[in-house]
């Protein structure tokens, strides 16, 4: 099996998890492995604001916050630490499409 191959059968898979239920479902543990295996970062201040982030949130996250989350992890480096540092506003970095309530919720979750 070719690399892109085994990249997107793995990209597919992760994904789906995601896209079934309810967004105010409790995650399962499964899922809270899944979700801190995702939000590994390169940049080690992205990786202390998230740490804290699981630390203080784990125990009640939902299905919801586990999308929002997602979309900020599909973010660079460098805009999700602007977004966390308040540098920038996240309509400057987020799509409006992606900038749903659920995201912005997560994002003030991870700020503080």
């Amino acid at each position: 099996m070719s690399d892109d191959v085994f990249t997107e059968v793995n990209s597919t898979a992760d994904a789906d998890w995601l896209s079934t239920g309810e967004s105010n479902q409790k995650l399962s543990v499964r899922d809270l492995s899944k979700l801190r295996w995702r939000c590994r970062r390169g940049l080690l201040e992205n990786d202390l604001f998230i740490a804290r982030f699981f630390d203080r949130h784990e125990s009640g996250l939902t299905l919801g916050d586990a999308r929002a989350l997602n979309v900020l992890m599909d973010l660079a480096d460098n805009d999700l630490l602007d977004l966390l540092l308040k540098r920038k506003e996240p309509e400057a970095v987020i799509t409006t499409t992606e900038a749903t309530t659920e995201v912005l919720g997560v994002l003030k979750m991870l700020q503080t």
